[in-house]
């Protein structure tokens, strides 16, 4: 089991953009599809407060919930890059 956890949903753009980033930087990670419906996203939605993705988690460095594929990119190239 990888440190870094990304919620994901196929097809979303912005899940694809912090995917690339985590490919680019070689970095382990596990994936979590999260469902269509934002009402059924209810694991994503313990873990970050709201039911938008991409989310990610990162135990090593105590992230836990971030959101925003923006934000999420410029932490992964600070801490990783």
């Amino acid at each position: 089991m990888a440190d870094i956890t990304l919620y994901d949903l196929p097809g979303c753009p912005f899940c694809a953009r912090v995917r690339s980033k985590l490919d680019e930087l070689g970095l382990e990670y596990d994936v979590i599809e999260v469902p269509r419906s934002h009402a059924d996203r209810t694991q994503v939605e313990a873990v970050s407060g709201q039911t938008g993705v991409p989310v990610i988690t990162d135990e090593a460095t105590g992230v836990d919930g971030m959101a925003e594929s923006a934000d999420i990119v410029e932490y992964l190239e600070e801490t990783y890059a």
